[in-house]
C-alpha cells in the first residue's frame, strides 16, 4: 500500500518531501499534484516504474512520457532548444505546458519517440512538485493520472489513495488539483504544432 502524505499546498513540509524523494530514489512510483492535474511519477532511469505507469494507464509503447523539470537549465540538459523557440519557451515556464523537443543523449532511449528521437518536457508552477524536484536534483519521469476509460483525471489525493493505493508507493495530497492537462506543443519541427489544447494558452505558439 502507498504511504499517504498530506502536505501544505504552498509551504510543503520538508520532512515529508524528503521522505517522498527517498521513495522515488528507491524505485517507487508516486502520485503527485501539479499546476494542471495529478500525475504519476518515478525516477528517470526506473524501467519498472515506467512499465507500472503503462499498466495503470494501459498505454501502448507509442505514448510520449514527460520529463518534469525543476527549471529551464535542467530542461536544457535533456533537450535541444532551437534558437527560434527559446524565448517562447522561456516566457511560458514555469507553466501549464508540455513541450516536445529533440532529446539529448542524457535521455534513456526507451523514453524517446522511436522515429523522431524527441521527448516531452515541462516545468510546473506548483510549490509541492517544485520542492520535490529540488530535493531530487533531477527530473521526474511522469504521465498524467488519467485512468483508462475516464475523460478527466482524478482531482483528490485521498480518492487516488483509495482507488490506486495498492498500485503505488506514495500519494501526495495538497488539496484539490485541477482537471485540465497541460497544453502540448511539438517544437521539434520547422513550425510549432499544437498537439493538445489544455490548461496553457496556446496562442503564443500559433
Amino acid at each position: 500500500m502507498a504511504r499517504y502524505f498530506d502536505v501544505h499546498p504552498v509551504d510543503p513540509q520538508p520532512r515529508a518531501i524528503g521522505q517522498v524523494a527517498d521513495i522515488v530514489r528507491d524505485g517507487g512510483l508516486i502520485a503527485y499534484p501539479t499546476d494542471s492535474c495529478f500525475a504519476l511519477g518515478c525516477q528517470l532511469g526506473n524501467g519498472k516504474g515506467l512499465e507500472r505507469i503503462r499498466e495503470i494507464r494501459r498505454l501502448d509503447d507509442k505514448h510520449h512520457f514527460t520529463l518534469v523539470c525543476a527549471d529551464f537549465a535542467q530542461l536544457g540538459q535533456f533537450t535541444i532548444v532551437p534558437n527560434t523557440v527559446f524565448r517562447a519557451i522561456k516566457a511560458s515556464t514555469p507553466g501549464q505546458y508540455t513541450f516536445i523537443l529533440p532529446a539529448t543523449k542524457e535521455v534513456p532511449r526507451r523514453l524517446l519517440h522511436p522515429k523522431k528521437k524527441t521527448v516531452g518536457v515541462r516545468i510546473p508552477d506548483h510549490p509541492v512538485v517544485q520542492a520535490l524536484l529540488a530535493e531530487l536534483g533531477e527530473p521526474l519521469l511522469s504521465s498524467t493520472l488519467l485512468l483508462p476509460g475516464q475523460d478527466e483525471p482524478l482531482t483528490q489525493g485521498w480518492d487516488i489513495n483509495e482507488q490506486l493505493g495498492h498500485l503505488l508507493d506514495a500519494v501526495i495530497d495538497s488539496g484539490e488539483c485541477g482537471t485540465e492537462p497541460t497544453t502540448v506543443v511539438d517544437l521539434s519541427g520547422d513550425e510549432p504544432e499544437i498537439v493538445r489544447r489544455g490548461a496553457g494558452d496556446p496562442s503564443r505558439f500559433e
